[in-house]
């Protein structure tokens, strides 16, 4: 690692930041002590640093292999989470690439570290050299540690993997590395209070029902995409909040108990002026029912997760389009949509390839189904 901060070495990363990667690897590598995989991987990493973790996209500072940068929060989300937890004592029993850590821990005064991989614990170790900022580095398995461990903390943050031994991609709770349902009284032993982020695939209800003292969830979008969920266990006596969460977006939180969507109805319409499309958080959430109810909506079907009214409402979690329904005859060779399709028997391809239409342009073509039939809507996007 330390031959990477060679100043010429630097220099040569920072010269290729634009360069075609794939030619650079059939080159030979210009300094015999470096690989040139080597100084790829980090031309990669300041590469995906200058949108993932900007705070990263600097000179001496070392990356990992790609999973690890993958599996690594983004600078978005991590800071968000900084906001909503303080204390003395922090520890981040599954560190990675320490980007959550890096941004939770900043309202803690004792922070503690703990991953099984040494290469990768010692490019985190260099780094948060590099940034200024101090921790108590241990290089060995969390269960080993919460084993021997007597020490008390304020938090406890954990981020499982979520692959198995074939490298093949898990989702519930019970297949994670930890498996987080066998650990969760040794995890309450040592801190009231828990933070541990899941896969944005998790079903909502299997997490309810699988972990104790259940406090908050957190569903986080960054520009629409849901990236992670958040499940706050804290030993308190409390119905789960979830809120989901659009950053980089100017939409609103919606948050709820989870209780409110099971004692609420939606009302159905065909569509009238106004329609919503709540942001894929809101829809992780399933909070159908909750969102007609508390935005004073109509629903288009019970399967449809569009929304509809005659007056615009403001502030809702999602985008808002004005629309009018037009016959599908009247659809023009050539012309040009964006094309949305929820409950629908044809494709959004089905329909370009059927009626002769092209993607883009500053209108939508929104095809879906009500009660009353499948229906087709031209309109805009409002801001």
């Amino acid at each position: 690692m330390i031959k990477l901060l060679n100043q010429e070495i630097q220099k040569y990363i920072n010269a290729n930041l634009n360069a075609d990667l794939h030619s650079l690897l059939l080159k030979k590598s210009s300094f015999p002590e470096v690989s040139i995989q080597e100084l790829v991987q980090q031309i990669k990493g300041r590469k995906v640093a200058e949108k993932k973790f900007p705070f990263l996209n600097q000179e001496n500072i070392i990356f990992p292999p790609n999973l690890n940068l993958e599996q690594a929060s983004s600078q978005d989300t991590a800071d968000f989470k900084k906001q909503f937890f303080k204390g003395k004592k922090f520890i981040d029993l599954t560190c990675g690439f320490g980007i959550d850590a890096y941004f939770l821990s900043q309202n803690f005064e004792k922070i503690t570290l703990i991953e099984q991989n040494t290469e990768l614990l010692d490019i985190v170790k260099h780094n948060w050299e590099v940034l200024g900022r101090k921790a108590n580095f241990i290089n060995q398995k969390l269960e080993n540690f919460l084993t021997n461990n007597k020490e008390k903390f304020d938090l406890i943050y954990l981020d499982p993997a979520r692959r198995d031994n074939h490298n093949r991609k898990v989702f519930l709770l019970e297949d994670l590395s930890p498996n987080i349902i066998e650990i969760q009284e040794q995890l309450s032993d040592i801190s009231p209070e828990i933070l541990i982020k899941l896969s944005p695939l998790i079903d909502i209800q299997h997490l309810v029902a699988s972990l104790k003292n259940i406090y908050k969830i957190w569903i986080i979008a960054v520009k629409n995409e849901v990236k992670e969920v958040l499940v706050y266990l804290k030993k308190k006596e409390n119905r789960p909040e979830i809120y989901c969460i659009n950053l980089q977006s100017t939409e609103p939180e919606f948050h709820f108990n989870l209780d409110d969507e099971k004692n609420c109805q939606s009302e159905f319409s065909a569509p009238k002026k106004y329609i919503y499309i709540p942001n894929n958080s809101v829809l992780k959430s399933g909070a159908f029912n909750l969102v007609s109810e508390k935005f004073g909506l109509r629903k288009l079907h019970q399967n449809t997760h569009i929304y509809t009214s005659e007056e615009k409402i403001e502030y809702f979690p999602g985008r808002i389009f004005e629309t009018e329904e037009i016959n599908s005859k009247a659809i023009k060779k050539g012309e040009q949509f964006n094309i949305i399709t929820k409950n629908f028997p044809l494709k959004p391809e089905e329909i370009k390839k059927k009626y002769k239409i092209k993607d883009g342009g500053n209108h939508y073509l929104i095809a879906v189904k009500s009660l009353s039939g499948n229906h087709f809507l031209v309109g805009k996007l409002l801001d």
